[in-house]
């Protein structure tokens, strides 16, 4: 498993009951986790000293329950900066898992010793994009989500990326990837987080278990001569790290080579010395 132990303002403190405690720079938030089968005695302190609880309903969904916490917050991971809030369905706007995937890349990128241009798609509130762009590549950001895009170039001014070579888009990304495509653009990296299910601005649906391998196909043919990486992230139970070896393996090892890595992702557990499982992930490099 690839694990993202090198915070310091992040940690996930214990694990019980189908819930994680994790303290997010100063505040404690306590939120629902699916992975957390156990039951084990909850003897830290913080169990009672929350600023925020998700609550998770049994019709679907659930709500916050607010202590003592700002509508907004930051915190820092190496040189970046990240606002927080929470918002609909347990989220805080950062997936703190993904700093093993940052690190990998970004070293990639800084090691390169040429221009690298990234594709970042459903790129979310810019998490990925932010490190590619301050390891020195200039990055593509598209996510269908107006919203989200406006919270990830925050994210990029507070992390002294104003002025960043960052294009940033809202747009369907798979239209997007088929219209750079008869364009002729190319990228020497590209990076996804497809999610389960999801809608485009104009309703366009996505299944994951239909649309995984034909998009992945699609990104392969935006590569450039000489790619440098390749990764994709993945939430959605069903797919494990195998499959996600085998569908990067087609169409991106096939024809580049190179070597495909796929494995677990996940968060150390303070308390009990557990590593939480957060998803999974497949890494395509030369």
């Amino acid at each position: 498993m690839w694990i993202a132990d090198n915070w310091n303002e992040y940690e996930v403190i214990d694990t019980s009951g189908g819930e994680k405690l994790e303290r997010w720079g100063r505040y404690i938030l306590l939120r629902p986790d699916p992975q957390v089968l156990w039951n084990t005695p909850k003897t830290n302190p913080a169990w009672k000293k929350l600023n925020a609880h998700y609550h998770r309903s049994k019709k679907g969904g659930g709500e916050w329950e607010f202590f003592d916490l700002p509508e907004q917050w930051s915190i820092h991971y190496r040189e970046l900066t990240f606002h927080l809030k929470p918002f609909s369905f347990k989220h805080t706007g950062l997936f703190p898992e993904q700093a093993v995937n940052w690190d990998w890349f970004s070293e990639l990128i800084a090691g390169a010793g040429r221009p690298v241009r990234v594709l970042n798609l459903f790129a979310y509130t810019g998490g990925a994009t932010c490190a590619a762009a301050k390891a020195g590549a200039s990055v593509t950001h598209v996510d269908a989500s107006k919203g989200m895009v406006g919270w990830a170039k925050e994210n990029a001014e507070a992390s002294g990326l104003a002025d960043a070579p960052i294009r940033w888009l809202v747009d369907d990304c798979v239209k997007f990837v088929e219209r750079e495509i008869r364009r002729g653009n190319h990228y020497d990296a590209i990076i996804m987080d497809p999610p389960s299910y999801g809608r485009g601005p104009k309703g366009e649906i996505w299944k994951i278990e239909e649309k995984i391998h034909p998009f992945i196909a699609l990104c392969a043919q935006l590569l450039s001569d000489n790619p440098l990486f390749f990764l994709v992230n993945s939430y959605t139970t069903g797919l494990a790290p195998a499959v996600l070896t085998y569908l990067i393996s087609t169409e991106v090892a096939a024809k580049y080579g190179g070597r495909v890595v796929s494995d677990e992702i996940g968060l150390p557990v303070s308390d009990n010395g557990l590593v939480l499982p957060c998803g999974a992930a497949g890494r395509w490099q030369p």
